[in-house]
């Protein structure tokens, strides 16, 4: 199954999309958690919560995975592909960005999911490893 779906822009050339069926699948599932625990709760309440819908979707993920050698933890690692990490506070910072960025460094892995439930508005960042 190709991963990278190819998408118009205005030069005409295509650019893959990483993984849209199951970034769709994982965005879908922090709506849920969102809608049932509104944006007040604590990062460890969203997690748990997330981790229940994760399972109900089917997916294969591992919680807090260590990545790399310098004690990182990853919130979620899907389906060997996708890096999540769920932040629950009122802005998030350039060292939210770096951190997720660290982690795609660190793991070799292409994309990474950023959300912070603690906004009114979900809004799920995409992160690409940026290529050295």
């Amino acid at each position: 199954m190709d991963t990278n779906l190819p998408i118009p822009t205005n030069g005409g050339k295509g650019v893959g999309l990483l993984y849209p069926e199951l970034s769709y699948t994982i965005t879908g599932a922090c709506f849920a958690v969102h809608n049932e625990l509104g944006q007040f709760a604590r990062e460890k309440q969203y997690g748990d919560l997330l981790e229940k819908k994760l399972t109900e979707a089917e997916l294969v993920f591992v919680r807090e995975q260590t990545i790399g050698n310098g004690g990182n933890i990853a919130d979620f690692v899907i389906e060997s592909s996708i890096v999540l990490e769920i932040k629950a506070k009122r802005l998030l910072l350039s060292s939210d960005f770096r951190q997720i960025q660290n982690y795609l460094q660190e793991s070799r892995l292409k994309l990474g999911l950023l959300v912070n439930f603690r906004n009114k508005y979900l809004k799920p960042a995409r992160i690409i490893r940026i290529e050295k």
